[in-house]
C-alpha cells in the first residue's frame, strides 16, 4: 500500500518532468510559428520536417535528458500509487 508521502514524492516527479518538458518545447513553438506564418511560396514541406524534428526532440530528449518519456514514466508510477492506497 502507498503512503501519502509515496504519493507526494511521484507527484513531485511528475510536476518536475512536466515542467522540463514544457521548458524543451521552444524549438517547437518556433517551428510551428514559422509553419503559421508562412506564405503560398514557402517550402511546407521543409517547414513541417522541421516541426516533425523538433516535436521528436521534446518527446524523445536528447544527449542529457529523455523527454517526454520520462514524464510518462513517472505519470504511470504516480497513477499506480494512486490505485494502491
Amino acid at each position: 500500500m502507498a503512503t501519502q508521502e509515496d504519493i507526494d514524492g511521484a507527484l513531485a516527479k511528475v510536476t518536475d518532468e512536466h515542467a522540463e518538458v514544457m521548458e524543451s518545447m521552444g524549438d517547437l513553438w518556433v517551428a510551428v510559428e514559422a509553419v503559421r506564418a508562412a506564405v503560398p511560396t514557402d517550402n511546407l514541406h521543409d517547414l513541417l520536417h522541421e516541426v516533425e524534428k523538433a516535436a521528436k526532440a521534446v518527446r524523445d530528449g536528447g544527449v542529457i535528458g529523455s523527454g517526454s518519456n520520462d514524464h510518462r514514466r513517472a505519470l504511470r508510477k504516480y497513477l499506480d500509487l494512486l490505485t494502491e492506497s
